[in-house]
C-alpha cells in the first residue's frame, strides 16, 4: 500500500445553500475514527513549521477550515505533501505517519481531529528515533 493509500484525501459533503455554507463531519462515518480531541492551530505564518513528530497510538485528520496550509507527510521511506485549501477537504493520517504542517496563509485555521485523548509518552518527536523505529537506515 503506497503513502497516498494509507493516507488518503477526503471530501466532505457540502450541504450548505442560499443561506450559507455548511459541512458536517462526523466521526466514524466521514472520519474512520470516533473523535476524542478536537483541537486547531491558527496565527502562524508562511515562517512556522508545526506537527513535527509521528504518534504510536492516535490518528488524526486534519482540515483548513480556513485559509491554507501545506502537510508534508511521510513514513521514511515515501514522501508527499498536501496542499489544504478547502473546508470541505481534509487529510487522514493513521497511526505512525510523521507531519510537518507548514507554509500557513495569515488567515489559515487548521482543524485537527484525533482518535485519542493528548498523552505526550505517545508522541515521537526525533526524526532518526521514527526512522530508526520504522526500520529505515537515514545513511
Amino acid at each position: 500500500m503506497t503513502l497516498k493509500e494509507k493516507c488518503p484525501i477526503l471530501q466532505f459533503a457540502d450541504l450548505g445553500d442560499e443561506r450559507g455554507k455548511l459541512v458536517v463531519i462526523e466521526g466514524g462515518q466521514a472520519i474512520p475514527f470516533d473523535i476524542k480531541r478536537v483541537f486547531y492551530i491558527y496565527d502562524s505564518d508562511s515562517t512556522v513549521v508545526r506537527g513535527q513528530h509521528a504518534n504510536k497510538e492516535s490518528e488524526f485528520v486534519l482540515i483548513n477550515v480556513a485559509g491554507k496550509s501545506k502537510v508534508r507527510i511521510t513514513d521514511g521511506r515515501e514522501e508527499y505533501i498536501v496542499e489544504l485549501n478547502k473546508p470541505m477537504m481534509g487529510v487522514y493520517l493513521p497511526k505512525m505517519i510523521w507531519k510537518d504542517m507548514y507554509d500557513f496563509s495569515s488567515d489559515s485555521v487548521l482543524l485537527v481531529l484525533a482518535s485519542t485523548h493528548y498523552d505526550g509518552k505517545e508522541y515521537i518527536r526525533n526524526y532518526d528515533e521514527y526512522l530508526e523505529i520504522m526500520g529505515v537506515n537515514n545513511d
